[in-house]
């Protein structure tokens, strides 16, 4: 449903050089109500006869029945003088909600004045009298007072109509900043939070106060009123906690919304959520997008990377609005592109938090040997991770480096950190997710258990008593071994988390581009890196293999294959965990080896369950059973 705005008033007020400015800004159609009147009408005017109620029944009957089929249409702007409220009623009789009045005035003097001064119009100056005489102002809608140029004039109705492209509802950080971020893009945007009680009212109020420098945001502290200010089709993004709170703003948005409008969810939710969500929306009408979105406070307000995926139609009616606040590449091409159908949005997110956490493990765990075992300062590490950095550019690298060097007076302030990690809990999905699918994830799954184990800090002074770790401290470990080390980590935890996606691609039958995943991630994202740059080209969508058998990234992994294989374990022999490293390690060992002792667990999964095996002397797909008992 389109809108049409109604600019009333006098004759002389400039409804139409305003209509005309109006529909030209807005991009839509413009009406003169004047060219629907009767030619007996017309001739009554230019003869100086007022015209009665009789006379404007059949020209209001015919804008009447105009205003819903535009409404159905373009929208458009009306100019029409509409002096009486019941004039306006009959005009909104079967208009469809999306009215909206602009009442134009100003003193009679001016307008005479202004009356005189026309040419070529059938208006008898002297029936002006008549109509400030008709005139009811009414007690709604825009009121403009045209004292200034038209330009001004359009300036303020733009300013006091913006009707908003898209609608925000959470205004916690991150939707604070995409509010902004929208708004900062031309972009016409309300917002509304949902968690307003008693005690934290008027959120969306006072959001836009503390930012009335803004003219295309608009806040509102009722959904109803929310969802009715929306363009039409409507497009909604929330950005609330996941669960039960998206579940129940869902419910209240749906008797609110028409078939065609849109739903995103720009949060953290689980992915078989977001398909039940879809599917239910779908059987309504109504479009719904899981949207993936990366970057933080400070990406969500200045560039995002966002990752779409369910309604393709919902997609396209919102791909230039989510491209235009979206991060860039080196190419300028917006880190935004549709995903793919169902949840594959939600669930590359989810992976790419993953890789967050293998990444985050891995930056910390070189971290604490340099520190505690290896006895350099906060500011050398610094250094280190910078010189790393400049290979790397990796943004979690280089946060490292700036968060070691933060003092509190004269202590570093990650020494006053309490060492027990957080989590929301979408690593732990994604571990999940690859046993459901039967991939290996070492590297990820060992980031989310080395945040579970981090709650043991209370039991630290006993356990301290109980155990006292041996170790050894005679290999000379250099800056440049942990540095090659760190690397074939971080490609091995790359990998893992791409096999995923490669993995739940074919399951689901999403046909996941990975090369445009990567590149969607090489800027805005938390885990944008070179790296990440190198993997969009290297990742070609005609080959759907295991990224390690990639040749260019095989490469990278033999230079430092010596470095990684000897250094892990001298770190380890240290006394020093290095839960994601190894994991990594031992990947990569499992993976390019010939043989492993799968063929063991085989064995003695048939021995005691009888699940039989394959043999490596019979044909592919032959299933065999033994009496494996001694004779």
């Amino acid at each position: 449903m389109s809108r049409v705005y109604v600019l009333m008033g006098v004759s002389g007020v400039g409804k139409t050089t305003l209509g005309l400015m109006l529909a030209e800004k807005l991009s839509i159609p413009f009406y003169d109500a004047d060219d629907f009147h009767s030619l007996s009408n017309k001739e009554k005017m230019q003869n100086g006869i007022p015209l009665n109620d009789l006379d404007r029944e059949e020209w209001l009957g015919k804008l009447q029945s105009k205003i819903p089929k535009w409404q159905n249409s373009e929208g458009g702007v009306l100019a029409c003088s509409a002096l009486k409220e019941k004039y306006r009623e009959q005009l909104a009789i079967e208009a469809k909600g999306d009215l909206e009045w602009v009442f134009l005035y100003e003193d009679f003097s001016i307008i005479a004045d202004r009356i005189k001064k026309r040419k070529l119009h059938f208006f008898d100056p002297d029936l002006l009298k008549s109509q400030y005489d008709t005139l009811e102002p009414p007690d709604y809608g825009i009121h403009i007072k045209v004292e200034n140029s038209p330009e001004e004039s359009l300036k303020e109705i733009i300013a006091k109509i913006s009707i908003p492209e898209i609608g925000i509802i959470g205004l916690g950080v991150m939707g604070k900043s995409l509010a902004l971020n929208l708004a900062g893009k031309n972009i016409s945007v309300s917002v509304y939070d949902p968690l307003e009680d008693e005690s934290n009212k008027n959120i969306a109020r006072k959001f836009i106060n503390e930012h009335s420098n803004i003219s295309n945001l608009q806040g509102f502290d009722e959904l109803k009123t929310f969802v009715s200010n929306l363009s039409s089709p409507r497009k909604i993004l929330m950005m609330i906690k996941a669960g039960e709170p998206i579940d129940g703003i869902i419910e209240k948005l749906i008797p609110l919304l028409d078939q065609g409008d849109l739903i995103m969810d720009g949060g953290n939710s689980h992915y078989k959520d977001t398909e039940r969500r879809l599917k239910r929306l779908n059987e309504l009408g109504i479009h719904f997008l899981g949207v993936g979105v990366s970057g933080g406070e400070e990406g969500a307000l200045n560039g995002p990377s966002i990752m779409p995926g369910g309604s393709l139609y919902g997609y396209k009616m919102v791909r230039d609005i989510l491209g235009e606040i979206a991060a860039k590449d080196l190419q300028g091409k917006a880190c935004c592109n549709y995903i793919g159908p169902g949840s594959s949005g939600h669930f590359v997110k989810m992976v790419h938090n993953g890789i967050e956490y293998g990444e985050m493990q891995l930056i910390a765990e070189f971290y604490y040997f340099m520190r505690y075992f290896q006895n350099r300062t906060p500011h050398e590490i610094s250094e280190i991770f910078t010189e790393w950095n400049q290979l790397e550019k990796s943004f979690l690298l280089e946060i490292t480096a700036h968060i070691l060097i933060k003092k509190e007076g004269e202590e570093y302030l990650l020494d006053k950190v309490l060492d027990i990690a957080g989590q929301k809990g979408t690593g732990g999905w994604t571990t999940i997710a690859a046993l459901e699918e039967g991939v290996s994830l070492d590297t990820i799954t060992a980031s989310v258990f080395a945040r579970n184990i981090s709650v043991f800090k209370p039991q630290k002074k006993e356990i301290q008593k109980i155990y006292k770790v041996n170790s050894k401290d005679d290999q000379e470990i250099s800056s440049d071994d942990l540095y090659k080390s760190f690397r074939s980590a971080s490609i091995i935890n790359h990998s893992t988390g791409m096999e995923l996606l490669r993995k739940t691609s074919t399951e689901y039958g999403w046909n996941l581009n990975l090369s445009e995943i990567a590149r969607i991630w090489t800027n805005g994202c938390i885990i944008r890196s070179t790296f990440m740059e190198d993997l969009a080209d290297v990742l070609n969508p005609e080959t759907n293999n295991h990224l390690l058998l990639n040749p260019s990234v095989a490469l990278m992994l033999n230079e430092r294959q010596e470095t990684f294989n000897r250094v892990i374990p001298a770190i380890l022999a240290y006394g020093c965990p290095m839960q994601a490293s190894s994991s990594a390690l031992n990947y990569f060992l499992s993976f390019t080896r010939e043989f492993t002792s799968a063929n063991l667990i085989q064995a003695q999964r048939d021995y005691f369950g009888a699940h039989t095996y394959q043999r490596t002397d019979k044909p592919e797909g032959e299933y065999f059973h033994s009496n494996w008992k001694p004779e």
